[in-house]
Order: C-alpha cells, then structure tokens, then sequence
C-alpha cells in the first residue's frame, strides 16, 4: 500500500492527515484549448495599454482601463471560443468595451492622445521634415469620425489583422477591410490638403 504524504503538520487543535489528492482533469478531443492567459497578458499588455491610452487620450485613465480589460478577461476565460476568432482579438473585443464605457462614462468623444513612436531613427536635417508630417496626421486624424480613427488605431497602433479587427468590431472580415480602406482614403486626403 502506497502511503499519501500529509500537506500540513499536526497542530494542536487542526485536523491531522490532511492530505491533497490532485490530477488533471481527463480531456476529451471536443474540449476547446485552454487559454494561456498569462502568455496572452505578456504578449498584449502593452499593445492593449496603446490601443485604450489612443481611444481615452488620458494615460492615467487608460492604465485602469486597461487593468479592468485584464481583469474581465481573467475572470471570462472560460467564455473564449477559439472557433470565433484568435485571442488577441477576443482580448481587444474586452479592451475596446471596458474603454468605450469609460468613454460613456465621460460622456466625451475620444481622440488619439498621441502618434505612435518613429521606429527609424531620422537624420536631424529630416526631423523639421518628420515633425511637419507627424502634425498633418495628427491633424487629419482629428477630422475623422470616432469610428474610424479607432479603426486607424486597432489596424496600426495595435497591431490587429483584418480577421482580428473583424471580431472586435463585429463585423465581417470583408465589411472590416472595406471600413479600414475609406478611413485610410479619407487619412490620405486630409495629409494631402492640410
């Protein structure tokens, strides 16, 4: 006979042979993969911070919104359904609602707070150049409805595939393509005429 270890020590006045029996839960071939919500925190935590700081253009705002974001994802795992769509876009879909009740909250339109960072570092006679350009854009994205400067910002300041943008949008994937090309046409043409 194989003996169990005890967890804890006899203490006066506690239960002695408290024992902890555990083994993995038997899995079945329908059974949905488990969500590595810790992978998932790592690899999108800044990301989503991004995309909730450019629809609150509030910093401070957009760290508790994103910890709120994490925290109903955390306590919903259980709902993620890999056949609706990759994770990233099931944790924007959260991000995206926890912001637009602050937003409601508020009862104010968002904007983007700032661009993304230069990636390529320019040549100091470019930057008067660079600054001029990032100015336009800021400019153009301002005259762009809500919803598509948060297009603008799920498509490149969070990096979302159309697939992705689809879910969290809610929309189909062609519907979503369709949405992030008029807004980049109307983008283009504000730059141009500014």
């Amino acid at each position: 006979m194989r003996r169990i270890s005890r967890v804890m020590d006899s203490h006066p006045g506690r239960s002695t042979r408290v024992t902890v029996v555990t083994a993995p839960l038997p899995t079945t071939a329908s059974d949905p993969p488990a969500l590595d919500f810790d992978a998932l925190y790592r690899a999108s935590r800044d990301d989503v911070y991004a995309y909730v700081a450019t629809m609150l253009r509030d910093r401070t705002a957009a760290e508790d919104v994103t910890a709120l974001a994490f925290e109903r994802a955390y306590r919903k795992q259980t709902s993620y359904r890999a056949r609706r769509g990759s994770q990233r876009a099931w944790l924007f879909g959260i991000a995206r609602n926890a912001a637009l009740d602050e937003l409601r909250r508020r009862k104010r339109i968002a904007e983007l707070v700032a661009e993304p960072a230069d990636v390529d570092a320019l040549a100091p006679e470019d930057h008067a150049e660079a600054a001029l350009r990032r100015a336009a854009v800021r400019v153009a994205l301002a005259r762009l409805a809500p919803r598509e400067r948060e297009i603008v910002a799920l498509k490149f300041h969070s990096g979302l595939d159309n697939a992705e943008l689809a879910a969290v949008l809610g929309v189909s994937v062609s519907n979503a393509g369709t949405q992030l090309h008029r807004a980049m046409t109307k983008l283009r043409e504000a730059v141009e005429h500014a």
